[in-house]
């Protein structure tokens, strides 16, 4: 059988040069490790990047979840883990951007971790079941004001990007939500779903499956324009916030210490998965649009994504109950 074209580029990407990352090596398994319970955006992306650095790599490379803390367990294990690109954390960028501000007993620092490639990046879009009496974020605005604190918005945990979006459209909006916080997007778009829950602010990734199934609506995306990958969603900016945005981005990380030639090879080949055309179909039917990008710009627009959300949990007061 014929190998494919990613199989055979990303074969030579990697065996170009000998890292700690070749086939020969003692240790056999590369773990990606999420910090979330399966069926969230971290989940989804790791299983779509596995595959292909398992054939990149030649090694087994498997998908572990290690939910918990808000994603603060599986961050902590990655960064205290061997520098040696064999254990990797493929999460919401929250954990690099959002926790070290959230949590002041965090067992980690951002410093411990070592932006690798940012897998990609995606609006935060706020929908309803498809049964809601919403149809639109005025909707939801006017109930809001009526009665405060009654209705309920979900987010895949504490300090996560759906939460601080959904902080910070309060704080905008001049309304309060009562906040539901989950272990995941999964459980949290599923409550959403089954209307435990009356809204969810998720990346359009993990709930496109769900709005192609009819099964919850889309009210409003937190981008500065409309997503070309959602064209009929229109944006919080139209609503009267103009400007207002929040993207999640699903990165890769490293621990501190992982030398720059195995960052730098890990992040070549996960720019190739994510860019051929071999995924060009999976990637419109997940509404993302991979670009590549290096190490260290990953790391700038990680750094400006941190500033401004300190920013926003010391102004609003947000603590972690």
């Amino acid at each position: 059988m014929k190998k494919s074209f990613l199989t055979l580029s990303l074969a030579a990407l990697v065996t170009a040069a000998p890292l700690v990352l070749s086939a020969q090596s003692s240790k056999p398994l590369v773990r990606l490790v999420v910090p979330f319970n399966p069926g969230g955006g971290s989940d989804l992306f790791a299983r779509v990047i596995a595959p292909g650095l398992a054939e990149a790599l030649n090694q087994t490379v498997i998908v572990d979840n290690r939910p918990g803390a808000g994603g603060a367990i599986g961050a902590d294990h990655v960064a205290k883990s061997a520098p040696d690109g064999r254990t990797l954390l493929v999460s919401d960028a929250s954990a690099y951007t959002v926790s070290p501000s959230l949590y002041p007993n965090l067992p980690y620092a951002a410093k411990d971790l070592i932006p690798v490639v940012d897998v990609a990046r995606f609006a935060n879009v706020l929908v309803v079941p498809a049964n809601s009496r919403f149809n639109s974020l005025r909707d939801v605005l006017e109930a809001a004001k009526k009665e405060p604190g009654k209705l309920t918005i979900a987010s895949a945990g504490h300090g996560s990007s759906p939460h601080l979006t959904a902080e910070k459209f309060q704080a905008d909006a001049g309304i309060k939500l009562t906040h539901v916080p989950y272990k995941g997007s999964g459980p949290a778009i599923s409550d959403t779903i089954s209307g435990h829950v009356d809204m969810v602010f998720s990346g359009l990734p993990s709930v496109s499956e769900f709005l192609k199934a009819g099964k919850v609506k889309a009210i409003a995306i937190a981008s500065s324009e409309r997503s070309s990958l959602a064209p009929d969603v229109p944006t919080i900016s139209e609503t009267g916030f103009p400007g207002f945005s929040s993207f999640i981005s699903q990165g890769v990380f490293a621990p501190a210490g992982t030398p720059d030639e195995v960052v730098n090879k890990i992040n070549a080949v996960v720019n190739q998965i994510m860019t051929s055309k071999e995924l060009a179909a999976r990637a419109e039917q997940l509404k993302v649009e991979p670009r590549a990008n290096t190490s260290a710009e990953y790391k700038n627009w990680l750094l400006g994504q941190a500033e401004a959300w300190a920013k926003l949990i010391k102004e609003a007061g947000i603590k972690v109950e």
